[in-house]
Formats: structure tokens, C-alpha cells, sequence
């Protein structure tokens, strides 16, 4: 008997209902389960293909399970989307603020808009350019160890201790404070030994054991102990012959066993491949390629490992625990991300849209933009300006009517330039004249699409310059780079001005001696002739969608600056040593630096003026495993409310190893009115003090007398006191 077709198209319904209500009942979606039994109930469910299939980060749909597997975006110092969101100052700006709370509300604001964008998405599945994923590959932690690495807008500083301090608070931002849930999780990058661009693919970085201990590794210790990241980008070079990316060493030993990290580690985009066609170009086919890096401990990567995995598998290339355990730590992380639970479980998920770039991110975007901004110098008092006594302002430079950007943020909406910053600014009436004056002159990059600039007849646009200058009352010339000079695959090949901005600078000086530079770059720039005539001088960076206005604001005495140099702004190229070398006490970075910098590491002035005096040190003798408690007072004793910076360093007297000159142990970032004093207390815990003993393989306090130098900057140290190890120290990992 042939049923009606309406009887039967209720029975596919009432099938169709039961199989949901089968999926929506299964254990792995059950949030009052424990996470384990969760994570090992949809491993158990799933056959070796699709196992393979959620291991690639940018695979198709599981459909059986109705799961995801394109997972991740980008959110570096602005959401990524194809609408405008947020855009803050680059990081190595945060890492100028040297405030790691700050940097810890500028994360937590990405992870706002960042699930907002995923509400959106979840409260309509149809919701156009949403991003579905909450695996953000951010923060970028590599130290700027090579001055002429092309990704230093990308990252914190050249110090690890600084950097791990941003590090921490960046990750906590983003991943948030719930005890059962993550906000979205944070990958580190790049891990580790990455910081030139060329050749990357096949490069090996040649480390001595110690500098990899002290150097290299301790900022990304740091973000996963403390700071609990969920996940880790393998880097596309090697370590002392070994690529990362199949590194057991780097990846399982190190990471997973020493320190404790029970998240996953993902490659590089096309990091298989890079062993295929770079480090193993004819050693090695891609089965051999996606097993070596499975059993190494890259948990998640490419197409690669979807279509690889299951031969590796049957030829007994990747051992199915193994495979399992990647598999754990992947779906682990999803879960903890709320993506198998009910919404109005988490508490993040009545986050609205309108949080994004609105009033209250603007605003934050515009604080980091001041409080990162350097005032390098000030030569009679130039700045702040009297806007009252001007009636003309030249501002010139080739980038003054555009915003930097790179290739990790969003876009952005209303941005304001510094010419548009400084017009804003001043009062009605007095007059903005303004003239590009000179050239960049770096490459077209594919990356970053924006209009091209005008051809200018060069000795025309100087004279013009000129002109502007000679008739304002002060001439204001913004230089520095952009991701035509400094950017992803591209190194700079030179600390100097590129293009012809330096005779920009000394022809507007000519004409006019109250001339202000503004240097807006991501690395450090040598330019010792400007810093020998120019008056004032300001490091900018490339602040984001509101820096246009932070530059005003400082230059009209309206922010009192109190950014610090993150780096090293070395004296000339020739005080560099090569990008090859990896250890740094050959000359690299502030610790170890040959002759005088242009400006120290540390360095930034105010309007104001800070003393300090009434340290105290407990105790002075102490054994290796304790902490030594430092403070000192600092008053503000000059007219102007500010900020201070104080840093501490410590130096080894008595070490039997050469070590650096100082290093920094400890700094904190106080606001204070004029005459106002504050008590700013610091703890140096012994192993702080501590080198790597490569005989012994483990960090090593010896006994003996050890200085605590306080002060401003790193060459500008105002109280040094004497401490004593009465007894050694050793800590394995």
C-alpha cells in the first residue's frame, strides 16, 4: 500500500527531528560534562579522515558533525573584518607606553569587538563578512634583536623582560578572566628564533644554548605560564639546523613537557610546505613532511595535513595516540571557546556590535596613541608650542595627510593624519600651510592596497618647502617609513631616512630653526644630524586611527609625553652587527651595545621633571631562592603634571661569565601632579638574577655582590645600590 505523500514528508520531518535532537544530546555537546569526557566523546566519534579534516585550520565543514574547521582571523592591533573596526597605535607603540595595563584593556577591547562580530554571526548564520572563528593569531612576541627586521611594527620591544610584561597582558586581555570559558584564544608568534624576513623559509638560526635560555625564549615562557596563551605558532626557520616546524625539542620537550602547555601548536601558513620547498627542498615529500611535524608536536596546520594525515597513519608514519593527543588539544581550546555550548552560557555573548570602533575604543585608541609617543628631544624648551603666539604652521613631510597601516589590523573609518590632527588642534584662525616636500621612495607592496602617491618634481617640493617654512612660525616635518620600506618579506637595508627626507628636514631647518621632526617608523632610525641640530624631536610611530590627533596633543603641550624607547636606536648602521649573529653579546640591543647609542633604550623626556631619592633595599643580603624588595621615592618638581617612567636594571659584579651591562628587572609607569611625590615599590626575585650554565644546563645564581641601578632610561640612572647572594642558586626547567 503506498503510503500519502504528505504522511511521508512527516516522517522525514519527525526523522530529520530525532537525528538533531540525537546531535544536540551527544556527550561532546553536553556543557555539564566534564571537558575531558567532552573532548574524548568526539574523538571516539570520528573516523580517520575527518580527524585529519578538523586538524586542518582552513578545511571544509565536517558535515555528519555539523563542525567547523576554518577556525582562525587576525587581530594584531585591530579586528580584522570586512567592515572598519578599531584601530590602535602598531604594538611596538604599546610596548613604548611600557604600560602593561594599558595594553591589557587594548586586548580586552580586540576580544570585545572580536565577539561582537561572532554574536552577530551566531544570532544570524546568514550574517554577511562575520568571522566564525575565535582563534585569534595574536600577540606577535619576537624581540627586535636585528634593528632591520621588517615586522618590528609588529612587536613589543627588543628586551624580553619588557616584552614578556606586554605579553602577558595582551593574552590575558584576550582570552579574558571566566574560569570555564576563553573570551577568544591567543596564539604566539612566531616561536621561535624569528626575526629576519629574508629568506625565512629556508633560514637557520645558529644559537648558542645560553642565549636561547636568556635571550630567545624567556617572554614566551612568560605568555604561556602566566599568561596560560592557548596556542603557539611554529616559525618557518630552523634552530641550529632543525626547522621548527618539525623542532621536538622546541615544540614537545620544551614547550609541552617543560613548561606545561596544553594547548596546540599550529605552523606558519604554508609551514609544511616550507619544508618540502625550502629546509628539505628534495629530502623530503609531504607525507614524510606532515608526519615529521605531527610527531614533532605541530598539532594543527594546512591542507596539507587533511589530505597526508590518514597515509601517514596506514604507513605507520604517525602513531594514532599521537594523532589523538593533536586532535585533544585542538577541540579542547574550541570547547573552552563555548562553540559546542548554548550561547547565553557564556558571559561575553550579549556583546553588540556597536561596541566596535565606537566611542569608548576611540577614545582608548587615542590614550595609547599619547602615552606611546617619545619626546626624544627638546632643545630650549621648543615644546610644548604656545598655540596663542602662532599665526602660521607649516607641516610638511610625505605621509602627513595618510595613516600607516600593516598587514594584521582591520580597517578603519574617520582616521585622523597628523595634518588633519594638527588642524583640529589649533585654534580657529591660525593658518595650516602644508607640502609632501620630499619621497619615501620604497616599492609598491601587494599586501596593502592604497592610492599611489603623485609623482612630485623633487627639487621643486624642497624649494616649496622652504617657502612654507620660512613664512610660519614654526615647521613642523613628519618622516620616517612605511610598509613600503618595513613590512612582512621585507627587511630595511638601511637605519637611515629612505628617500630623500633628511634634505627635507635640513632644508626646512635652513629656512626656518624652530623646526620640529616627527618621526613616525616602526624601527629604529639613525639620523644623528638631525638629532645634533634639530631642536625637538618626536618618535610617533605609526599611532593608528587617532594619532593624528595624539601628535597634536603633544606638540601642543595639551599631553605631557612620557612614552619610553622600547629598543636601541643605534648611532649609525655600522654600530650593528650582523643579522647572522644570535648572540647578542656581540653587540646587539642595549645589554650589550659597543660605543654610544643614538638614543638609549628607555630614553623619553617630559615637559616636566622628576627626582628621586629615599631608596630602600630589603634585604641586602639574601639567599638565591629569595626576592629582594626594592623602592624608591619620585616626585614631580616641575610645573607640570606627568608621567615618570621608573625603570630597574640589575648588573652582576662578581660574575665568572661575561654578562650584560644591565638588565632590566623591573619598571612601572606612576602619574604625578606637580610637587606630588609617590613610593614605587619593585621586587627582583633570585632567579631573576640568574645566567644559563651550559655545563650544568640550568639557570645559575653564584654568590657574590650584584648593583640595582633605578633611573629614567637606561643611560640615565639615578640610584645604584649594592646586594649580596650569600648563597647559590640552580633551577632546572
Amino acid at each position: 500500500m503506498q503510503r500519502p505523500f504528505s504522511t511521508v514528508l512527516i516522517g522525514i520531518m519527525l526523522c530529520g527531528q530525532a537525528i538533531e535532537s540525537r546531535a544536540s544530546s551527544d556527550p561532546f555537546r553536553d556543557p555539564a560534562l566534564p571537558l575531558e569526557q567532552r573532548v574524548q566523546d568526539l574523538i571516539g566519534r570520528l573516523t580517520l579522515e575527518e580527524k585529519a579534516l578538523l586538524l586542518d585550520h582552513k578545511g571544509p565543514t565536517l558535515d555528519r558533525l555539523k563542525i567547523r574547521s576554518d577556525q582562525w582571523n587576525q587581530c594584531l592591533n585591530g579586528v580584522q573584518w570586512d567592515r572598519p573596526t578599531t584601530m590602535f597605535p602598531t604594538c611596538i607603540a604599546m610596548g613604548a607606553t611600557w604600560d602593561p595595563s594599558l595594553i591589557n584593556e587594548v586586548a580586552t577591547a580586540l576580544s570585545d569587538e572580536a565577539r561582537a562580530i561572532y554574536n552577530a554571526w551566531q544570532r544570524d548564520p546568514g550574517f554577511k563578512g562575520a568571522k566564525k572563528g575565535l582563534i585569534y593569531r595574536a600577540p606577535v612576541i619576537n624581540i627586535c634583536r636585528n634593528p632591520y627586521w621588517g615586522r618590528i611594527h609588529e612587536v613589543y620591544s627588543e628586551d624580553p623582560f619588557l616584552t614578556g610584561r606586554m605579553a602577558v597582558a595582551y593574552v590575558k586581555g584576550l582570552q579574558g578572566d571566566d574560569p570555564h570559558y576563553l573570551k577568544v584564544a591567543a596564539t604566539l608568534k612566531h616561536f621561535a628564533v624569528n626575526n629576519v624576513e629574508t629568506d625565512r623559509q629556508k633560514l637557520d638560526a645558529r644559537v648558542p644554548e645560553r642565549w636561547l635560555r636568556e635571550y630567545w625564549l624567556p617572554h614566551f615562557r612568560d605568555a604561556v605560564v602566566e599568561g596560560k596563551a592557548q596556542s603557539l605558532m611554529a616559525s618557518y626557520n630552523a634552530i641550529n639546523g632543525t626547522p621548527n616546524n618539525v623542532n621536538h625539542w622546541l615544540l614537545t620537550d620544551l614547550l609541552k613537557k617543560e613548561w606545561g602547555h596544553e594547548g596546540f601548536v599550529v605552523s606558519d601558513l604554508g609551514g609544511v610546505r616550507t619544508l618540502v620547498q625550502g629546509h628539505g627542498a628534495g629530502k623530503m615529500d609531504y607525507v614524510d613532511a606532515v608526519a615529521r611535524s605531527v610527531m614533532a608536536g605541530c598539532d594543527f596546520s594546512d591542507k596539507e595535513y587533511r589530505l597526508n594525515i590518514p597515509q601517514a597513519v596506514r604507513e605507520g608514519k604517525i602513531t594514532e595516540e599521537r594523532l589523538n593527543d593533536a586532535l585533544a588539544r585542538v577541540l579542547r581550546v574550541r570547547m573552552k571557546l563555548g562553540e559546542f555550548d548554548p550561547p547565553e552560557r557564556l558571559p561575553w555573548s550579549k556583546i553588540p556590535l556597536d561596541v566596535i570602533d565606537g566611542p569608548a575604543h576611540r577614545a582608548l585608541a587615542l590614550k595609547v596613541a599619547e602615552q606611546s609617543i617619545v619626546l626624544l628631544q627638546n632643545k630650549g624648551g621648543l615644546l610644548p608650542l604656545d598655540p596663542g603666539t602662532m599665526k602660521r604652521v607649516a607641516v610638511l613631510g610625505p605621509r602627513i595627510d595618510r595613516i600607516n597601516t600593516n598587514n594584521y589590523n582591520g580597517k578603519f573609518r574617520n582616521g585622523i593624519t597628523p595634518l588633519q590632527g594638527i588642524m583640529n588642534r589649533l585654534p580657529v584662525g591660525c593658518e595650516v600651510t602644508h607640502s609632501a616636500g620630499a619621497v619615501i621612495g620604497g616599492k609598491p607592496h601587494n599586501w596593502i592596497k592604497e592610492p599611489p602617491f603623485p609623482e612630485l618634481d623633487q627639487a621643486a617640493e624642497l624649494q616649496k618647502a622652504a617657502e612654507l617654512a620660512k613664512n610660519a612660525d614654526v615647521a613642523i616635518v613628519v618622516v620616517g617609513t612605511d610598509f613600503t620600506i618595513e613590512h612582512e618579506a621585507r627587511d630595511r637595508t638601511s637605519l637611515g631616512l629612505p628617500g630623500n627626507q633628511e634634505e627635507l628636514v635640513k632644508t626646512v631647518l635652513a629656512a626656518n630653526p624652530r623646526t620640529i621632526v616627527v618621526f613616525t617608523s616602526a624601527g629604529p632610525l639613525a639620523v644623528p644630524w638631525i638629532k645634533e641640530h634639530v631642536p625637538a624631536v618626536l618618535q610617533a610611530w605609526w599611532p593608528g586611527e587617532e594619532g593624528g590627533n595624539a601628535i597634536a596633543d603633544v606638540l601642543l603641550g595639551h599631553i605631557n609625553p612620557a612614552g619610553r624607547l622600547p629598543y636601541t636606536m643605534y648611532a649609525s648602521d655600522a654600530q650593528v652587527p650582523s643579522r647572522d649573529v644570535y648572540d647578542i653579546s656581540r653587540g646587539f640591543t642595549y645589554m650589550y651595545l659597543k660605543g654610544d647609542p643614538l638614543y638609549a633604550f628607555g630614553h623619553g623626556l617630559s615637559y616636566t621633571s622628576f627626582e628621586y631619592a629615599n631608596c630602600q633595599v630589603s634585604p641586602r643580603q639574601f639567599p638565591a631562592e629569595g626576592t629582594v624588595k626594592v623602592s624608591v621615592e619620585v616626585k614631580n618638581t616641575g610645573k607640570r603634571e606627568g608621567d615618570e617612567v621608573v625603570q630597574l636594571y640589575v648588573r652582576d659584579l662578581e660574575c665568572s661569565v661575561v654578562r650584560a651591562s644591565k638588565e632590566l628587572r623591573g619598571f612601572q609607569r606612576i602619574a604625578l601632579k606637580p610637587g606630588e611625590k609617590k613610593t614605587v615599590t619593585l621586587e627582583v626575585p633570585g632567579r631573576k638574577l640568574a645566567f644559563w650554565d651550559e655545563t650544568k644546563h640550568a639557570f645559575v645564581v653564584e654568590p657574590g655582590k650584584f648593583e640595582i641601578l633605578i633611573g629614567s632610561a637606561s643611560d640615565d640612572i639615578r640610584v645604584k645600590e649594592q646586594i649580596e647572594a650569600i648563597s647559590a642558586g640552580q633551577w632546572r626547567p
